[in-house]
């Protein structure tokens, strides 16, 4: 049987991301006084946690966007298009979701490894 890998984050409760077999899963937030630059330090994130598990960012089948007021979609849309490769673009959904205080964005993303 194939073990959990979990990597723990700074949150109590949660880990940022876990791999099994071939797949990782990891979310992450980040810092920012706009959505775009919540999202450019939220991608540099997942793009950490992808590495430490072994993964990437050209590995990435899935991701769920939440963001706090789906009006700021173009301006996550510009960042996530200049970070993730033109080649094998994933499955991405985007959802307006209420999130903790000062939030702005949160991805949520599923890769091989």
């Amino acid at each position: 049987m194939t073990e959990i890998e979990r990597f723990p984050g700074k949150a109590r409760g949660r880990c940022r991301a876990v791999a099994h077999g071939n797949l990782v899963w990891s979310v992450a937030t980040g810092p920012g006084a706009s959505v775009a630059e919540q999202t450019r330090t939220t991608l540099e994130a997942l793009e950490a946690n992808l590495k430490e598990a072994g993964s990437g960012k050209d590995r990435i089948l899935e991701a769920v966007v939440y963001l706090a007021d789906m009006a700021t979609k173009a301006e996550m849309d510009a960042v996530w298009c200049d970070w993730i490769p033109e080649v094998g673009w994933p499955c991405r959904a985007c959802v307006g979701a209420p999130l903790a205080p000062g939030d702005l964005v949160e991805i949520k993303v599923t890769a091989l490894r």
